[in-house]
Parts: C-alpha cells; structure tokens; sequence
C-alpha cells in the first residue's frame, strides 16, 4: 500500500529523546516537539573532540554543547550528554581511513547515521524508556496500513537529506521523527525566530558529521601513509605526481598536481596495479561516464520491496531513479539482482561514479534504501 504524505509526528504525550547538535534544525525540531504536546528531552551526542574552534581555540563541540544547553534552558526541557566518541572512531572514522586507503570512496554522513544517530543513540533512547527520537534531518515520514514505515523525500529539495538516511533500519524509523522535514529552510529560520531561540542566526554546519569542515587531504594523511605515484593520461604519458590513490576520487579536478598546459583535469579512473591515477582534460570525455553499476550490501527501507531474482531476464529488473550523490536528481535506472549483488543499468550514461560511493534508489519521492557502488572499480590495464 502507497505511504501517506504527510510528515509523520509522535503523539501526544510520547516521551521523545531528540537529536540536538546546537544547531537551527535540531532546535526547532525540538520546538516543534514541546508544542505539539510531546514530553520532550534533549541529547547531544560527543563524537568527536579533536576539531578545535579557530577564533577561540577551543574543542568545537563544546561550543554545539553550549548552544544546545542554551535552547533547552529557552525551551525548559532537560538535555543529555552522551559520549560515543570511541565507537564513533571505531565505526564511521577508521572504517572511513580504510576505505580509501583501498581506493574507493566512503560517505561518513551514511555511515554516521546508521552506525550512531539512528543506532547507539537509538538504542540508548529505548535503554531511558522514550517512544521516540528525533532529529532534525530534513525528511519526511509516513507509515501504511501494516505498520511499515516509509521515507520520504523532505519538502525542501535543497535540503532533502534521504541520501544519508537510506541505511536506516526499519525499526528505528517506525520510532523516529523528522519535525520539520516538511518545511523550507526559511520556514524553520523564521520559526527559530518566532520561538526565540538563542540559535536562530547560527551559520549551518558543514563539513564531515561531528568533525566538521576541515583540510581532507590533511585530515587523511593523520592516519594514512602517503603511497606516490604517477599522474598519467588516458594514453599512460606521465602528466604529474600524486601522493597516495587515496586521497583522490573519480570526477575530482582541484588538487592535481598536473604540469601539462593550464586546463582543467578531472580524475577518470584509479589504476591500482600500478598505483597510477589517470585523468582526462576534458569534463565530458567517455572515460567519464559510466552505464552500470554493481552494488553491494543493499539495504531495503520498506521491506517488502525486493526485485526479482535472475539475472538477464527483463521482467525480473525493477524500474527505480538513483542518486549516486547528495543533491543530485536521480536518475532512470533498472536495478536486479545477481548474487550477492545487485545490478543498476542506467537510462543515460552517469557521470563520476566512483566505488563506495553510495547508490541511493528511488521511487518517486520515496527513498526505497541503496548500497555501495562496487563494479567498474579499476581496469588494471587500460
């Protein structure tokens, strides 16, 4: 059965733990919360100690912690502590340094909200007794006849953050809340204001989820050693020097290191064999494009969504849209399954797809969940 439209909210009276960073989102989301009746508590999770602020020279999250402290006093709602810092390294930043340093592409934000925010700090909500969490994502959510929960794009489509939630786990969904994954961004700063509340000018946060906007390339060689090797054309001439495989992605043009001639260069391909990155100078070069895709440990969000199994056979292929990045429109595409993974066949050729990368599927406004792009890796020879 089709999933309503409307943004689903808890009841009245449900005990609801929210998600507050110190930033807008999450404290309207909580304003919206105590208005609506819900018995409200903040928590604010600690991930991550090592960004420093560059004005005061303080940890950055103890600055968020402040601000959130700040809207619960505004809004007369106690507010948590909770320090994950140590699973967080272990689960979304180490897995992220190992990824690379394999030549492929992880997304941190996926991995946080399915290993972190929807999976310790859920899991700690149910430990205190909520009903719910919340967070102040921008998506939406609704619930069919049998009780299954549905993700739906947010209504602001500059800010519809379904990509980095498909891994969500069903059961943490049926007992989630997105308050304001129905507004515009505008809609929820004016609410900031028409509340009071002490973050309704705060700049959005950008950068890696819970360590900020930092030098990547930097932030990468604290853990990862630099491996050099050589910047060649389509055609193997050498064109420069990188450091290390891992600190480039497909579709890539700033921080190359290429002498040849003042144009733009983009990363076509990774040659791990011999440890060569290869790019082309022109944007549209067939090199960059791609026309399927393999993917690997596919996560359903409405479970009884499963394309046929067998290869080859056209009616076992589901027409679906994908997105292979954060802001993208996704794309015309078949999907099915074979093995252990599941294939993707696009309509029209996608530019920089680059393995790891999550693979977003679509239907509609409904995000159905995705995977991590596997095939069309490397070609060790051309």
């Amino acid at each position: 059965m089709s999933p309503m439209l409307e943004n689903r909210l808890p009841p009245k009276g449900a005990r609801v733990l929210v998600g507050m960073s110190g930033g807008v989102d999450s404290s309207v989301s909580a304003a919206l919360l105590v208005e609506h009746g819900c018995i409200v508590e903040g928590g604010f999770i600690k991930n991550w100690s090592d960004s420093v602020d560059l004005w005061t020279g303080e940890c950055q999250w103890r600055g968020e912690r402040r601000d959130a402290i700040r809207v619960a006093a505004k809004l007369g709602i106690p507010l948590h502590t909770f320090d994950f810092e140590e699973t967080y390294r272990e689960r979304v930043i180490n897995r992220m340094f190992a990824e690379y340093a394999d030549g492929i592409t992880p997304n941190p934000d996926v991995l946080c909200n399915e290993e972190i925010k929807f999976g310790l700090f859920f899991e700690k909500a149910k430990e205190l007794g909520f009903d719910y969490i919340a967070t102040g994502h921008y998506a939406r959510l609704s619930e069919d006849a049998d009780g299954a929960a549905h993700l739906l794009k947010g209504a602001d489509d500059n800010k519809d953050q379904t990509y980095f939630l498909h891994r969500v786990s069903q059961e943490a969904l049926k007992q989630s809340a997105f308050p304001i994954g129905h507004l515009q961004k505008s809609e929820v700063r004016d609410l900031a204001t028409k509340y009071a509340l002490p973050t309704a000018q705060k700049p959005d946060s950008q950068g890696i989820c819970f360590v900020g906007k930092i030098d990547f390339h930097e932030f990468l060689r604290k853990k990862n050693e630099a491996h050099p090797g050589a910047i060649v054309d389509k055609d193997g001439k050498k064109l420069g020097e990188h450091d290390g495989l891992d600190a480039y992605t497909i579709g890539q043009r700033h921080g190359l290191f290429v002498t040849k001639e003042s144009k733009s260069w983009y990363v076509a391909k990774k040659r791990l064999t011999k440890n060569e990155l290869i790019v082309v100078n022109d944007r549209e070069d067939p090199l960059m494009y791609s026309s399927e895709a393999l993917l690997r440990n596919v996560h359903w969000i409405p479970s009884p969504f499963f394309p046929k199994e067998g290869a080859g056979d056209d009616s076992a292929r589901t027409e679906v849209s994908c997105a292979i990045r954060y802001r993208q429109t996704p794309m015309a595409c078949t999907i099915e399954k074979e093995g252990e993974y599941w294939r993707l066949r696009f309509v029209e050729p996608v530019w920089a797809l680059a393995p790891g990368q999550s693979a977003v599927l679509y239907a509609g406004d409904e995000c159905l969940g995705g995977g991590f792009i596997e095939g069309l890796r490397v070609d060790s020879e051309s």
